[in-house]
C-alpha cells in the first residue's frame, strides 16, 4: 500500500509539473518590422542570404550605438574604422547552408585521424581570428581617454552578460 502512494504521488508530481510547463505564457510577439523590411519569418533561419543580412543589421545597428555613446572625436574616426573592420565575420560564414552541407559530406569521406587533423585546422583559425580581433580591439582601446574607455568597459561588458559573441554578433562557425 505504501509503495501504491508513493507512485501515486510520483505521477501527480510529475503531471503537475507537466501542466505548469504547459501553462506557461508564451513569449512575446516578434517586434513589428521597421519601414520598408519584411518581417523575418521561421524560414528565415534557413535561407543563409536573409540570415547574414539579418546579422549585417544588427551588427552595423550595435556598432551605431556603441559609437555614439563613445562620442569619438575626428582624431579618433581612423582607430573606428580600423577596429569596426577587423570585427567584421569573415566571408562565407553563413550559419546553415551548402558550406555547412558540404563540410559534413566532407568529414564522412575522411578517416577519424583526419577528422580530428581537420578540426585541429579549424581551430586554430577561429583562434588566429579571435587573436585578431583582440589585437584590434587592444588598439582602439588604447586610442580612447579613459572616460571613453570607461563607457567602452559597461558596453562591452553588458554585450557580454546578455549573451553575445564578439562584435560581429553571431557564432564564429554560423
Amino acid at each position: 500500500m505504501k509503495l501504491l502512494s508513493k507512485r501515486m504521488l510520483l505521477a501527480g508530481v510529475l503531471a503537475g509539473a507537466g501542466f505548469a510547463t504547459m501553462a506557461q505564457t508564451p513569449p512575446p510577439p516578434a517586434p513589428a518590422p521597421q519601414s520598408g523590411q519584411a518581417a523575418p519569418t521561421h524560414m528565415d533561419h534557413h535561407d543563409p542570404a536573409k540570415w547574414q543580412a539579418r546579422m549585417a543589421q544588427r551588427r552595423a545597428r550595435h556598432e551605431a550605438e556603441l559609437k555614439a555613446k563613445l562620442k569619438l572625436t575626428p582624431a579618433q574616426e581612423g582607430a573606428w574604422t580600423s577596429f569596426t573592420a577587423a570585427m567584421q565575420p569573415p566571408a562565407g560564414m553563413g550559419h546553415m547552408g551548402a558550406d555547412r552541407t558540404k563540410m559534413r559530406a566532407e568529414f564522412a569521406r575522411m578517416t577519424t585521424p583526419e577528422r580530428i587533423d581537420k578540426m585541429r585546422a579549424m581551430q586554430a583559425e577561429r583562434a588566429a581570428r579571435m587573436d585578431k580581433r583582440a589585437e584590434a580591439t587592444k588598439t582602439f582601446y588604447a586610442a580612447l581617454s579613459p572616460e571613453q574607455q570607461k563607457v567602452f568597459d559597461s558596453a562591452t561588458l553588458r554585450m557580454a552578460r546578455e549573451g553575445h559573441r564578439g562584435w560581429h554578433g553571431h557564432h564564429e562557425h554560423e
